[in-house]
């Protein structure tokens, strides 16, 4: 039987998830004007909402969340592409899952190498994260609940997002208070903070790509740091593995053990880094996995693991 563009989507939905064979029946038995009515009823699209303006350019986030809902758990999501290319638009049918379990989503983009060398990508996320902050009132975000995901060049951000210390100096372009220090409504928040990190086979080791042999990941990591004579000290900088250290919010990290692109060993030394430093976190193998890609029982199984580990560190109900 050939399936409508919304059942498919309601199957696809449903397997990300998890959701056992008579649940997917049920997706796929549902009449699809009536579930075009839900979606077009249920969630609003707020889009290009300007969260920084860096460099000339209107930096723009996109922002996804059920109407009328109370204060909901936030995810936000950066897109992949070695830092020079790819789109916020592109990475829309990614974060469905979260959706479905009543979060809110900002969707960030960021300068591209070809706008602005590195660290201009994590200083802009790194503000993206403030906006979500500075605007959890208006929006009803909670910020005890925000995690923050991305994949490759995307996992890197998300990592540096949630993992970089004040002290490294890279939130000063932010617009607003200078001394990051805000209200939420409810709490004065002093620096920003996340709840959990889910990787997905991003960068861990900078330095380690850019004297790396020439290949694909060696041309954007050159691409992206440009030729400045610190490269090689704003490599350390943006490495996740230079900041970590006792505290850190939990991390999840994803990766194929065939991956061409990001080695699987910068999710393996991540994994033993934060072991060390006794930051609760989980390596995702895909075996024979690449960069991405992977099958879709891998994908239910990855996105079944997503859940418990978020539900295990308290930042979703048991009932999701």
């Amino acid at each position: 039987m050939k399936m409508s563009i919304p059942s498919i989507a309601a199957v696809s939905l449903a397997t990300c998830l998890g959701l056992a064979a008579p649940q997917i029946a049920a997706a796929q038995s549902s009449d699809p004007a009536t579930r075009f009515v839900e979606v077009a009823g249920g969630y609003r699209l707020v889009p290009n909402i300007t969260y920084l303006r860096a460099g000339g350019v209107d930096l723009r986030l996109d922002l996804y969340q059920a109407r009328g809902a109370g204060p909901a758990p936030v995810l936000m999501y950066i897109h992949g592409g070695g830092w020079t290319n790819g789109s916020k638009e592109s990475s829309a049918l990614t974060f469905l899952p979260y959706l479905e379990m009543g979060w809110s989503v900002v969707n960030v983009e960021y300068r591209m190498a070809d706008v602005a060398h590195a660290p201009a990508a994590v200083e802009d996320c790194r503000c993206a994260l403030r906006w979500i902050y500075r605007n959890a009132e208006q929006y009803n975000f909670d910020v005890d609940r925000i995690v923050v995901t991305g994949n490759s060049a995307g996992g890197h951000l998300a990592l540096t997002t949630g993992m970089l210390p004040a002290s490294a100096g890279l939130d000063r372009q932010c617009p607003g208070d200078r001394n990051r220090a805000w209200s939420t409504g409810t709490t004065s928040m002093a620096k920003l903070q996340v709840a959990a990190i889910i990787n997905w086979y991003g960068i861990t080791d900078v330095v380690g790509l850019m004297q790396g042999p020439p290949g694909s990941s060696g041309n954007f990591t050159e691409a992206w740091l440009g030729s400045r004579s610190d490269r090689a000290e704003i490599a350390r900088r943006v490495s996740p593995l230079t900041h970590v250290r006792a505290g850190l919010p939990p991390v999840l990290t994803i990766h194929g053990d065939s991956d061409p692109i990001v080695p699987y060993d910068h999710g393996v030394r991540l994994h033993q880094a934060l072991d060390g430093a006794s930051v609760p976190n989980r390596l995702i193998t895909v075996e024979g996995g690449g960069h991405g890609g992977f099958p879709i029982d891998e994908n239910i199984r990855i996105y079944q693991t997503i859940r418990q580990f978020l539900q295990q560190h308290q930042v979703m109900p048991a009932s999701n």
